[in-house]
């Protein structure tokens, strides 16, 4: 069999440096894409046989869609697994200013940007390209994982946008990735707590690890595995301080008339997701 191929965005760090050297342990040939591309080249260079390295900005739709062509050509036009990691933290969303008393500040949106309309722009791309893709010998066009955050299924009021960014990328999975199957694709989330990565400051994650509350890159790099070795779509795996990997159920239908409403809204937007014949 030919190498499995993968591209992970975010890839010259944290997470994405960690999926990265586990997609390299398996002999997996790998696209890096990072906005920094010096780090993106340091890495590639330590594995010139396996790692690439390409310069992108996520938020960015031309940029994306610039650099997965270049990508797809690389992998002579097959990509088995795609890994839409790039990220970043909370920013100030309005003025707290008490002193700007006239006229409107646009909210800032770049995190919405970043992880939201990146996430997605990525997963388009690699949906478009996985539906052209013969079945490989397990009955896959292709499986995509992407990081997501507890902020996902827990309410931060402080970080009320990076919040928002989280729960729609678990909604998206666990909606979509739930009818991807039916095409042979598989979209699935892993939710971690906090992880040392670049998102934050040495201080805030040495506050934490002195208290035994940041969880280890370990346990993140397992629930990948899983996901990668699995069949299962539409999932979501916490992972939380201790280093334990938990599937976390969605809600709960309220009735079972609720339960038959979701059912016939499946079959009402079917027609908008599904692959024409």
């Amino acid at each position: 069999m030919a190498p499995k191929t993968a591209y992970v965005t975010g890839g010259a760090s944290g997470i994405g440096l960690a999926v990265t050297n586990m997609l390299i342990a398996r002999n997996v040939r790998v696209a890096i894409a990072d906005m920094n591309f010096s780090g993106a080249q340091d890495v590639a260079s330590k594995h010139s046989d396996l790692v690439t390295a390409y310069e992108l900005n996520v938020a960015d739709w031309d940029s994306q869609l610039t650099v997965f062509e270049k990508v797809v050509q690389q992998f002579d036009g097959r990509v088995d697994y795609v890994f839409p990691i790039a990220g970043i933290g909370e920013q100030t969303f309005l003025p707290n200013d008490p002193s700007h008393k006239e006229g409107f500040v646009k909210p800032n949106l770049g995190t919405l940007d970043v992880d939201l309309n990146g996430f997605l722009y990525t997963v388009g791309l690699a949906v478009q390209q996985m539906r052209r893709q013969e079945k490989d010998e397990s009955g896959f066009r292709g499986k995509i994982t992407v990081v997501a955050s507890v902020c996902g299924f827990y309410c931060v009021p402080t970080l009320p946008i990076y919040t928002a960014a989280k729960h729609a990328v678990v909604g998206v999975v666990r909606s979509y990735g739930k009818y991807l199957p039916e095409e042979g694709i598989t979209l699935n989330a892993v939710c971690p707590n906090v992880v040392r990565t670049n998102i934050s400051t040495d201080s805030f994650y040495s506050q934490l690890e002195s208290q035994g509350l940041l969880t280890p890159m370990e346990s993140v790099i397992e629930a990948f595995e899983r996901l990668l070795d699995g069949k299962e779509s539409g999932e979501c795996l916490e992972v939380g301080p201790k280093g334990n990997v938990v599937l976390r159920e969605p809600a709960k239908h309220l009735d079972a008339e609720s339960g038959k409403i979701m059912e016939i809204l499946y079959h009402r937007g079917r027609p908008l997701q599904a692959a024409r014949s």
